[in-house]
């Protein structure tokens, strides 16, 4: 009896160790997912950010096989198609997405992005239409002021990018966008106000520095703004300014601003010599 009791404790006894032993190994493995979860989020978010895109699309297609309906993944991959200008794969993608039961308004969006970037406006307006008034995000207004932009909906374009520049806080590429809305539509002295607000937010963005000096050549204004520039780009600028005195007819200015900008870049400038070799061909043909 005595034989019995000892065995049946040492029974327990073992049982609860090994209870123990799966239970604690239950708890190791929880630990090591959390961890490949941290580790596999961070590896996410570099692919996405400073990682080179054509990887990062190559990264998310295999997670998405390996994980497929995974919608983080998914979105992953939609974004790098974008960053590598794969732009048609890009919008099955996201179409892929929003079609996800876990998709939201921000995957609409990307949606209708993805779709302007491949000119299908019509489509992309239908997919903004769809989405709740409620949902007010700068990317969704900037995308709204471009495709009424497209419409010739000036009242609610200019509504639109007032609107996008006020949910940013950089706003220099909605007022770039804005101004050359702006110019296209001859409005010169608003497309210029809207440039000098781009630079003033964005210093750098010579994007917005060329098409002020376009607007102010449209008034035949040919002296170059006030604004923070280097040499290099002083010389870029003064080439603008002569194709578009040139444009306008105005041709000995032109070639003046094109002597000007070869003698202020820092090396041969072979644009600005190439359009002063064709000016005075043809003037002298």
């Amino acid at each position: 009896m005595r034989h019995s009791i000892l065995l049946c404790t040492a029974l327990v006894g073992v049982l609860a160790l090994a209870a123990c032993d799966r239970s604690g190994e239950a708890q190791v493995n929880r630990a090591l997912q959390d961890v490949n979860v941290v580790d596999e989020t961070n590896l996410n978010d570099v692919m996405l950010t400073v990682g080179d895109p054509d990887e990062a699309v190559r990264y998310f297609a295999r997670a998405s096989e390996n994980d497929p309906g995974r919608i983080d993944l998914m979105r992953g991959l939609a974004k790098s198609l974008i960053r590598a200008r794969e732009n048609d794969r890009a919008v099955e993608a996201w179409s892929e997405v929003t079609a996800h039961a876990e998709s939201n308004a921000d995957d609409e969006v990307s949606l209708a992005d993805a779709l302007i970037r491949t000119n299908q406006w019509d489509r992309a307006e239908e997919v903004l239409d769809a989405i709740p008034p409620t949902h007010e995000t700068y990317e969704r207004y900037r995308l709204e002021a471009m495709v009424a932009d497209s419409n010739e909906e000036w009242d609610s374009a200019d509504s639109f990018y007032e609107t996008a520049a006020g949910l940013t806080t950089r706003p220099a590429g909605v007022y770039n966008n804005w101004g050359y809305s702006k110019l296209t539509r001859g409005d010169y002295e608003g497309a210029e106000e809207l440039f000098l607000d781009a630079i003033k937010n964005d210093r750098d963005l010579f994007t917005a520095k060329n098409n002020l000096v376009m607007a102010r050549g449209a008034q035949r204004n040919y002296d170059l703004p006030v604004i923070p520039m280097s040499q290099v780009e002083r010389a870029q600028l003064l080439h603008t300014l002569a194709l578009t005195a040139v444009k306008q007819n105005d041709v000995t200015m032109g070639r003046g601003l094109l002597r000007e900008a070869i003698d202020t870049h820092p090396r041969h400038f072979e644009a600005a010599a190439r359009s002063l070799r064709a000016l005075e061909d043809n003037v002298t043909n």
